[in-house]
């Protein structure tokens, strides 16, 4: 009795295992190309509760070791570039919601702005995107970080698609939708103090003797306001003009940032179409192998246990036979892995040709070669060593040997929910 139950269950391994072969390996999917935009204001809203935000540039997230970039499929140059384009698009469709203040794109984050979106890139192909960003306001107050992931349709790419529309567009509306909601539960006396904060914490950086004090952070790290300087205080207005000068080199840039965006179009596209079918491919031979793998092991098995402890000739048989199909199977997924190799290759080929057409973007501003990627940084450290001189100048006063203090934010407080 013992030995027959052996063989039903040998025998039902056996059945399943080829059941999930099948099923495994004939999956299709269907994709719609999503073009819904993020929510629009009804109505413009009061200035009031009006938010400037800063997107910074991503983070290209490169592996230092070129092993695991020829893993992970990445290409520098293009991954790099994509930093730049990911910011200029989702800045772009945060705009025409009419839900902030003026929104740009930033080197950095910068206390110029009222809120900051920062972020990395997971993963990028043409079939698939993935992206971490993290919304910090001005208090240091993280609104949240978070995943968004997407999956683009071959259609997305068709000549009949609108330019303005990213094949992508659902990753970033669901990063400005989710920003709206998180903004939506402020007060607007929440909202004014962060705009406050915002303007205090710029004074600081460039006069940090004279504007000492008037913020300082809390025990969980979040940035109150201590005092206020008088309304009319010249150095706050001097501040002020330094400000206006910071926003003219930031709406400059941006228009450097369209230009990279309408050179880099056209050969982004072109791979991203070319990298569709091979990603999507890649994606769907791992997943075969995987299973093809794992059905393979459990029919050897179920095979193996029916031709041992069969007690009919019929079982026996039937035991050979789930072995040989378990065989096949192994073979098979093998075989898989070097098609998912052979396409692996195919995507890295074409983002290394990609590389010679969308490069850093190469501009003249004030006499100085810069690059959007990499050395743009530098030059916007030195716009702000420049601004801080004209302000000292302006007060007639020496500039302090001392740096100025940099831009970029200390660590933020802990997100109120992730």
């Amino acid at each position: 009795m013992h030995a027959s139950r052996r063989s039903s269950c040998a025998a039902w391994l056996l059945c399943a295992a080829l059941s999930v072969a099948l099923s495994a390996c004939n999956s299709t999917s269907v994709r719609r190309v999503d073009m819904t935009p993020p929510e629009q204001a009804a109505s413009p809203p009061p200035e009031s509760v009006l938010l400037d935000v800063g997107i910074a540039i991503f983070d290209a997230n490169v592996p230092d070791d070129y092993d695991q970039q020829i893993d992970e499929v990445v290409s520098p140059e293009v991954r790099r570039a994509e930093g730049n384009f990911i910011a200029y698009i989702f800045k772009n469709l945060l705009q025409t919601t009419g839900q902030w203040g003026a929104v740009r794109v930033v080197p950095r984050p910068t206390h110029a702005v009222d809120l900051v979106v920062s972020g990395k890139i997971l993963h990028s192909d043409g079939e698939s995107l993935s992206i971490e960003a993290t919304v910090t306001d001005a208090t240091d107050r993280v609104w949240f970080t978070r995943k968004y992931e997407g999956l683009a349709s071959r259609y997305a790419y068709d000549a009949s698609v609108p330019r303005d529309f990213d094949p992508f567009q659902a990753v970033y509306r669901s990063l400005a939708d989710d920003m709206l909601a998180y903004r939506r539960a402020l007060k607007d006396a929440d909202i004014a103090r962060i705009r406050t904060i915002a303007q205090m914490q710029f004074a600081r950086d460039f006069a940090p003797d004279a504007f000492a004090g008037y913020v300082d952070k809390d025990k969980r790290g979040i940035e109150q306001i201590q005092r206020l300087p008088a309304a009319n205080d010249p150095m706050l207005a001097r501040v002020e003009r330094v400000r206006e000068r910071e926003y003219l080199f930031i709406d400059t840039l941006d228009e450097y940032f369209a230009e990279f965006h309408r050179n880099m179009y056209t050969p982004y596209q072109d791979w991203r179409r070319s990298t569709y079918d091979e990603a999507f491919a890649l994606k769907q031979l791992k997943s075969e192998e995987h299973a093809r793998t794992a059905v393979g092991a459990v029919a050897l098995a179920a095979g193996a246990g029916a031709a041992i402890g069969g007690e009919s000739t019929v079982t026996q048989v039937g035991g050979i036979a789930g072995i040989v199909t378990g065989a096949m199977l192994l073979k098979s997924a093998i075989d898989k892995r070097g098609e998912a190799k052979l396409h692996s290759e195919v995507l890295q080929e074409l983002g290394t040709s990609a590389e010679g057409e969308i490069s850093p973007h190469t501009i003249e501003l004030e006499n100085q070669t810069v690059h959007l990627t990499g050395t743009v940084d530098k030059q916007y450290e030195e716009l702000r060593k420049i601004l801080r001189r004209i302000y000292y100048e302006e007060l007639g006063i020496a500039l302090p040997d001392a740096p100025p203090t940099t831009e970029t934010p200390p660590a933020p407080a802990p997100a109120a929910e992730s």
